[in-house]
């Protein structure tokens, strides 16, 4: 069968997105069977939808009524909804949307065999915000072909230039909170690396290692821990079924939030503090490795701060009750997902934001697991 599109009566399906039966037409399908791939339905062969997919990809899909089709609904796709920040996400989110009389749908990215994105096609939303993770080049093709704007909020990867995200300026995090420790009289600074594939966590070891060589102080190699192996949910969420969002973080490892899942464990904090010079601070690039740290320490009989300080990061309200309370940076996640829901509603009117890719500065909070250097 032919593949290239023919004029009709519309005018060449070359130079505009085609409508639902001008795809029917170039697949030699039904105009049913377009409309159950455009609304993200499974009853689809799988030849049939990948010829479909390929066809709105290459052409673009016009909807004959934009404003009837989608739902007044924000869709908001996490890829991991624990910890603390998902809940400070959503409220950012929602205090935008309900000026505008939407309501937030939230679901959770699953990289499996059941994709997530026919439950947000499904639902036609006004737009989607993806938190803390990485949609692959075919979803976000997916989702402009039905004509759904996407912005990224704290993507794990380097998105591509033209696609809308809002950020926090990682990199100055890490050379703030590595300043801090330094003003104390802090020399031997250790750093736990975060996953190899985020941003987030490298940005703010490059901050830290900025500030070291600010300061001349050396940044020894063995203080600094390697990049994790790349951290996924691992598990399976039905899509289409909005989630609950979890509130405060728990001690363990594995928090969600916008900056990346803690990597190194507690045998690695360890080896750090079993140095015959061992650190007398550590500043974590992910969150949830605090606990690791304090865990570590309380086994080895030192004292924080006394013996080590250390620095957190995404804790504001878990780190208020660890013992003593932890030292964080503090990114503005609710102002980020509001400043995320804003651009994405300007998208959804046809606008395009004078600036793509926004970063919103982060604060640290300094409580009782940071002193000065022992003498």
């Amino acid at each position: 069968m032919s593949m290239a599109a023919e004029p009709t009566g519309d005018g060449d399906t070359r130079s505009r997105p085609l409508t639902i039966a001008q795809l029917a037409e170039l697949a030699q399908v039904s105009t049913a069977t377009v409309s159950k791939v455009v609304n993200g339905r499974s009853e689809v062969r799988p030849e049939t939808r990948a010829l479909i997919e390929r066809l709105i990809r290459e052409h673009g899909y016009r909807p004959q009524r934009r404003r009837a089709t989608f739902a007044p609904l924000v869709e908001l796709v996490f890829g991991d909804l624990d910890g603390e920040a998902p809940s400070e996400v959503a409220a950012g989110v929602e205090r935008v949307t309900r000026e505008h009389r939407l309501g937030v749908s939230v679901s959770r990215l699953r990289h499996g065999d059941v994709p997530w994105i026919e439950g947000v096609l499904s639902r036609r939303p006004t737009g989607v915000i993806s938190v803390f993770s990485d949609l692959t080049g075919t979803e976000r093709e997916q989702l402009a072909a039905r004509g759904i704007p996407l912005v990224l909020l704290d993507p794990r990867g380097e998105p591509p230039a033209e696609v809308v995200t809002v950020g926090a300026s990682d990199w100055s995090a890490g050379l703030m909170a590595t300043r801090h420790l330094l003003s104390l009289g802090h020399r031997r600074i250790a750093a736990l690396a975060g996953p190899a594939d985020s941003l987030a966590a490298r940005a703010r070891l490059d901050g830290y290692r900025t500030a070291l060589d600010m300061a001349g102080v050396p940044a020894a190699p063995e203080l600094i821990t390697a990049p994790a192996q790349p951290t996924r949910p691992d598990e399976a969420i039905t899509p289409g079924e909005p989630q609950p969002i979890t509130g405060a973080a728990g001690s363990g490892l594995r928090t969600g939030g916008g900056s990346p899942a803690a990597s190194s464990g507690e045998a690695e904090v360890e080896r750090l503090l079993r140095l015959p010079s061992r650190p007398t601070a550590i500043l974590t690039c992910a969150d949830g490795q605090a606990a690791a740290v304090y865990r570590a320490a309380h086994r080895l009989g030192l004292r924080i701060p006394g013996d080590l300080s250390v620095v957190g990061f995404d804790a504001p309200l878990a780190g208020r009750w660890m013992d003593p309370p932890l030292t964080t940076v503090r990114r503005p996640l609710s102002e980020m997902a509001a400043t995320a829901a804003d651009m994405l509603l300007r998208l959804a009117r046809g606008e395009h934001p004078a600036r793509p890719q926004v970063e919103l500065g982060a604060d640290l909070i300094l409580r009782g697991s940071t002193t000065a250097a022992a003498a």
